[in-house]
């Protein structure tokens, strides 16, 4: 049995949904890092676009010599939907508060995605036990 019957879109999506997310909390953090730098562009990314841009994306398959091989996409590249932003109505280049909450909102989207994953994990782990007969 091949695993796109196991590990459907669901699971891709929220794959690449974790991914996205972790991404963008590097850049968030790096931004309130810093916060004190002369001279520093805080940068990040378009949660939406990046995902349906890493969705859309088809994955290379890789060549294997054993049908027990597991098959291994690409590495990710998020750094072209990074950009930087500028807020003209804040004098400093990194408002803490804005990248706190933007730190928040990007902490409930991975969550969220993690939430799912473990939920769809279970949903097969019960499955895969007859419903715990």
């Amino acid at each position: 049995m091949t695993d796109s019957y196991l590990f459907d879109n669901t699971m891709r999506t929220l794959e690449k949904s974790v991914g996205v997310a972790a991404r963008r909390h590097s850049l968030i953090s790096g931004n309130i890092a810093n916060l004190d730098t002369v001279g520093f562009t805080p940068r990040d990314l378009d949660f939406q676009k990046t995902l349906a841009a890493e969705m859309s994306r088809q994955t290379e398959k890789l060549a294997r010599t054993d049908e027990r091989h597991f098959a291994v996409g690409p590495s990710n590249s998020l750094s072209a939907n990074t950009y930087t932003k500028q807020d003209p109505f804040y004098p400093d280049p990194v408002n803490i508060d804005t990248e706190m909450s933007h730190l928040v909102e990007n902490n409930i989207k991975y969550r969220t995605s993690v939430e799912m994953l473990k939920r769809k994990i279970n949903i097969l782990k019960h499955a895969i036990t007859e419903g715990g007969r």
